[in-house]
């Protein structure tokens, strides 16, 4: 009969805690160690290819899979995750001749593999095995192998795979790390894959924000030598508290309520033009710039809008953007 681990008191809890974390962080330091000419092979490898990773795995190992094609193909990889069980049913054919194959086991012995591995030599499809046994099965079919360290698993019983699927796990990161670098992936290209959420709003660029929201392309303007009354009607008429001061077609001022009303409190000022009441150097923004950097902007500088200049013409603006139009992201 088998014998359960049992433990007694929370500080035996803590400690249990403790000995598997350290486990997994000496098989990642190993894992480091062991890194060398076959991930460079690897890499190269995925670079000549025109199609896609095609990662493959059974068990927990699929689950580390589904992960690192997920990682792969948000960052500029071209990636999917076929289950190597389906794919003795018909989802080989998803894999093409232009593809390569990242395969992982621990123990490269899985039976599920072998219709994929067949599939792979048959039809000469670039196999990548990340395992922990290039003498396995799987590692013999390999065109490359990336060799996880024999490490010990984290799980008291030795059973459940916890330090492997983690070496696995951060191998596929490594992978993903150095395909970014390779490629010369820029946050403005993550953001192509990262649309939704806070994570795309970050990562938004302010000509995006103005395709979203188009009404922010209309900006209130005055001209310099404009007369007060029509400062105040501008401002009104606009519903952004601001109103842009052009002198030739160029800006180069802002009225705000905030200074409609100091001017005020100094007395009679209605014979007075934009130019006199207006705040010099009014800031801006260039179109191309991201949501967030207006955001840090307007935090900065303590003010309530900004206005967005062109990226070929950067002296002409085209969109005033509100503090709250930012905050309304939900970029915080």
């Amino acid at each position: 009969m088998d014998q359960a681990v049992a433990i007694g008191r929370s500080d035996d809890y803590v400690q249990e805690a403790c000995n598997a974390i350290e486990i997994e962080i000496n098989g990642l330091k190993a894992l480091q160690a062991s890194v060398g000419p076959s991930f460079t092979e690897a890499i190269d490898a995925i670079l000549a290819r025109k199609g896609r990773v095609v990662v493959t795995g059974i068990g927990k190992s699929g689950h580390i899979g589904r992960k690192i094609a997920a990682t792969l193909a948000s960052t500029g990889t071209p990636a999917l995750f076929v289950h190597a069980t389906e794919a003795a049913h018909g989802d080989l054919g998803m894999v093409t001749d232009d593809d390569i194959v990242l395969a992982i086991s621990n123990s490269g012995e899985s039976i599920e593999f072998q219709p994929f591995l067949q599939y792979c030599r048959r039809f000469g499809v670039t196999l990548i095995a990340m395992t922990a046994r290039p003498d396995s099965s799987l590692g013999r079919y390999a065109d490359i192998i990336l060799e996880l360290p024999r490490a010990p698993e984290a799980c008291p019983l030795s059973l459940a795979p916890m330090t492997s699927t983690t070496l696995s796990l951060v191998y596929g990161d490594a992978l993903a790390a150095a395909l970014i670098r390779a490629r010369g992936f820029k946050r403005t290209d993550f953001a192509k894959f990262h649309p939704a959420g806070k994570l795309g709003a970050q990562l938004l660029r302010m000509t995006d924000l103005l395709d979203m929201r188009p009404h922010l392309r209309s900006v209130p303007h005055v001209n310099h030598d404009a007369p007060l009354s029509e400062v105040i009607a501008t401002i009104t008429e606009g519903r952004r508290g601001v109103t842009a001061v052009n002198a030739d077609g160029r800006l180069v001022g802002v009225v705000t309520d905030g200074d409609l009303r100091r001017a005020l409190l100094q007395g009679d000022i209605f014979h007075k033009t934009a130019t006199e009441i207006m705040g010099g150097n009014p800031l801006r923004i260039g179109a191309d710039h991201l949501a967030v950097d207006a955001l840090s902007m307007c935090e900065r500088h303590k003010v309530a809008a900004l206005f967005v200049m062109g990226v070929d013409r950067p002296e002409e603006v085209v969109g005033l953007v509100h503090l709250q139009d930012l905050l309304s992201l939900g970029i915080v």
